[in-house]
């Protein structure tokens, strides 16, 4: 495993919609260790593929309930609203406020290519659309409220 370079706000990939990824293989198993040890170096809570520089459509989450690895996901639910605090790997040292949905379903594809389908809310449940407007070429800066410099991580 190795860690990536986390590409910031600014960076052309970073605004790129993401393209499916047609086949699980080696790479892609290599591309998720390499993502999750830099999200983890990062003391993120989620990382997207285009942030490490690949226009492809993979996700890693670990809200403190172990790694999650999402490829190919896509919401098929939404309920409710809450709004929060939101931070970025890619916009180092600036929170805002977003509303998302409260609760998601999501289905996807695991490491093994098998498909699979998970319901969240709280923090997972804002993580997953998070990341997955980064597969969009969507930053949270984009939609946020209000923005503010900070130190304190959200």
């Amino acid at each position: 495993m190795s860690l990536l370079e986390i590409k910031k706000a600014g960076a052309p990939v970073l605004k790129e919609v993401c393209a499916p990824v047609e086949h699980v293989d080696k790479r892609i198993r290599t591309l998720l260790d390499d993502m999750a040890e830099t999200m983890y170096e990062a003391e993120g809570v989620g990382l997207a593929a285009p942030q490490v520089g690949e226009a492809i459509r993979v996700v890693v989450i670990d809200v403190g309930k172990g790694l999650i690895e999402l490829i190919n996901p896509v919401i098929t639910f939404r309920e409710g609203s809450a709004k929060d605090t939101e931070g970025c790997l890619s916009v180092p040292n600036y929170y805002g406020e977003v509303e998302r949905s409260a609760r998601v379903k999501v289905e996807f594809l695991n490491r093994r290519g098998k498909r699979q389908h998970l319901t969240a809310d709280g923090l997972l449940a804002r993580c997953i659309q998070h990341e997955l407007d980064h597969l969009e070429g969507q930053l949270f800066i984009d939609i946020a409220e209000s923005l503010h410099e900070g130190e304190s991580k959200s």
